[in-house]
């Protein structure tokens, strides 16, 4: 059947941003991320190519990154990001507006909402703008048939925030929201290793520890990084402790644990079982965190999993619910 109005959903991210086009699958997976030339004002660069240079002080390129804790900060930036990506998605006019769905924190403000709509509709081609929550869009990409009315329990980690939710089919029950999430763990271990081993790290290299010694209880003991030494300013090596990674990231790893356990004390009773049932889902680049599947699920007594490629749960659940249409499920 001919579709007479063009679709793309949308994950726009702290750390990276996500663009599904209908027909046509993922065609843009990069950082929320864009370069502007200091002489003229001009996008020079965007994506990969502006996060590559940022932290790298160069003289000519001024490296922005327009959204903090899930939410837009510069607005301005943010519309010549999106508009840079949707150029080169290529996304096509047809007979009807461009219907554009965009993922946003659950406990996003109106505000904020509102911010996240004008840029959208500030784009070319113009858009029909609409709106759906991070947690049904993560709850439709984890496997969960929105349409059917079961019970589910999505924890969605991303870079700026943290959503917890249950659902009733492709419906909030209950929600919650932590404006921290692998972010602020990244800038946790920046600081540890500075005080620890008197070093500067990179955000790529912190996310690296991270993401490879985790909680301190898998295999892997310690990792071999390079930074710039506090005193002297010139690159070393150290091996980074595991421990000290697990003590760094801990603040956060409780506070989304007792977000966990909050929701679940407030759970309606017709829901318990097929939340038990259904598991907890871990999705976001958070869910990444080596071992923390295994610590929700012993703080909740219930099982918990990652759900499969969870950086990109968010984007496939908003594709799922554009190709099939299923708008009931949009946000206000």
């Amino acid at each position: 059947m001919m579709r007479f109005r063009a679709g793309v959903a949308i994950d726009l991210g702290t750390v990276n941003t996500l663009v599904h086009v209908l027909g046509r699958g993922l065609v843009i997976d990069e950082p929320s991320a864009i370069g502007i030339d200091r002489s003229t004002g001009a996008v020079a660069v965007v994506g990969n190519e502006a996060d590559a240079l940022t932290g790298k002080e160069t003289q000519d390129i001024d490296v922005l990154h327009p959204l903090r804790d899930g939410v837009i900060a510069d607005l301005d930036a943010t519309v010549a990001m999106m508009q840079a990506f949707l150029r080169r998605a290529a996304v096509r006019r047809k007979l009807l507006r461009t219907l554009c769905l965009i993922c946003l924190p659950g406990e996003a403000t109106w505000v904020e909402r509102r911010s996240v709509a004008a840029a959208a509709e500030a784009l070319k081609p113009r858009c029909n703008v609409q709106l759906v929550e991070e947690p049904v869009a993560a709850a439709a990409g984890a496997g969960f048939d929105l349409a059917a009315g079961t019970g589910a329990f999505v924890l969605d980690i991303g870079g700026g925030t943290t959503d917890a939710a249950v659902l009733a089919g492709g419906h909030v029950v209950r929600s919650k929201s932590l404006r921290v999430g692998g972010n602020a763990m990244d800038e946790a271990v920046m600081r540890a290793v500075r005080q620890e081993y008197g070093l500067l790290l990179g955000r790529d290299t912190a996310r690296g520890l991270k993401t490879t010694l985790g909680l301190g209880d898998g295999a892997i003991t310690d990792m071999e990084i390079v930074g710039v030494d506090v005193a002297t300013r010139t690159p070393r090596v150290v091996r980074v402790k595991a421990d000290l990674v697990a003590t760094a990231v801990e603040p956060t790893v409780k506070a989304i644990i007792g977000m966990v356990q909050e929701l679940l004390a407030d759970i309606p009773p017709n829901l318990a079982e097929d939340v038990f049932r259904g598991k907890i889902r871990l999705a976001g680049g958070g869910a990444l965190l080596p071992g923390l599947a295994f610590r929700v699920e012993t703080a909740a007594d219930i099982a918990a999993m990652v759900v499969d490629d969870p950086l990109r749960c968010v984007i496939r659940g908003a594709a799922h619910i554009l190709e099939q249409g299923s708008l009931l499920y949009l946000a206000g």
